[in-house]
């Protein structure tokens, strides 16, 4: 298993704790091999001279300031780009990154290439459940616009994902709409759920987004617009709560007694709802495993994001998904 990394990818954490995450990984399994992408200097202060750890050496990165698209064609130093070579080259079975987004579906899409079949590709992070389960969100902003046949794409691709990989025996996949009556939605959504029917899936039909965080499905299905919102008012829910414990906590003698009983729960409670825990947002629809880590992540973080994209190459997702599609259009063009 060969997996290239983006070392300079995200925020300060960079590229410590990815190292530290690739470290980790490398010494829990045997059959991992590493390619660190980034300035060796920094990266070796690390990679504790790992043997299943090789670096390529650049200084060049993109950015978050950068324009996706620009930044991918004119830094071909870069290490995300790098890190998109290997992939393409063959010599890597998929790629990590917690930099640029916008640059990473562009490395994704113009480097390792979309699956034969596949219009578009889903960013699709697995986000948290009160039953710790969690659930596939697809598409959190790799499309705004999308069209009805891209949301049918997309239930396709999250169902196989849950089966595969997260041993989901019969997923249920739902599409994000504002009521769950069959009527409901824009002209979009209305003929997204005219087309999901006719897949080989466990269609629920709409699902509501108060619902979600309670388990209604494991795969939701939405455009990347709503998606993203969607993403972000349930991030920035979960570190409001937790804002808003810590100052009732430390309000007073009493309640800080409170908060040093309850670490250990709230500790877990926190888990629970990071949704890094499960990995990154993967980019379904190319050719080859492409993980987006976030920006923050740590070296659990970025482990967790090495584990997931272990399982995507070791299941053989992506070729699951192009026989699917191909039987989909089969079917489709014999109608």
């Amino acid at each position: 298993m060969r997996i290239a990394i983006d070392a300079m990818g995200g925020g300060d954490h960079a590229p410590k704790e990815i190292v530290l995450g690739a470290v980790k990984a490398v010494k829990q399994f045997d059959n991992l091999q590493i390619t660190l992408v980034g300035d060796e200097s920094k990266i070796k202060q690390s990679t504790e001279n790992h043997p299943s750890i090789t670096i390529i050496h650049t200084e060049d990165k993109i950015t978050s300031e950068d324009v996706p698209v620009k930044a991918v064609r004119r830094k071909k130093k870069a290490s995300l780009v790098l890190m998109a070579n290997e992939v393409k080259a063959g010599k890597a079975d998929a790629c990590i990154s917690a930099g640029n987004t916008g640059a990473l579906m562009s490395a994704g899409l113009f480097i390792v290439g979309r699956i034969k079949g596949i219009d578009r590709p889903a960013l699709s992070p697995t986000l948290p459940t009160v039953d710790g389960k969690g659930f596939l969100l697809l598409d959190v902003g790799a499309n705004v616009d999308a069209k009805p046949q891209h949301l049918q794409q997309y239930g396709l691709m999250g169902s196989i994902y849950m089966k595969s990989v997260r041993k989901v025996e019969n997923p249920r996949v739902g599409l994000l709409n504002v009521g769950t009556e069959s009527g409901k939605g824009n002209d979009l959504t209305k003929k997204a759920f005219d087309l999901l029917q006719q897949l080989p899936i466990n269609f629920v039909g709409n699902v509501e987004a108060r619902d979600l965080l309670n388990g209604v499905a494991e795969v939701v299905v939405t455009d990347g617009f709503s998606g993203n919102i969607a993403l972000k008012t349930i991030e920035g829910t979960a570190l409001t709560l937790f804002s808003m414990l810590k100052e009732k906590f430390m309000s007073n003698t009493k309640t800080k007694i409170a908060a040093m009983l309850a670490k250990t729960e709230l500790k877990g409670l926190k888990n629970q709802l990071d949704y890094s825990e499960y990995g990154g947002a993967a980019l379904f629809g190319l050719s080859a495993p492409v993980i987006k880590a976030h920006g923050s992540s740590n070296a659990q973080a970025i482990f967790s994001a090495i584990k997931q994209s272990m399982s995507i190459v070791d299941e053989n997702v992506v070729e699951t998904i192009e026989s699917e599609v191909q039987q989909l259009q089969t079917s489709t063009e014999e109608e």
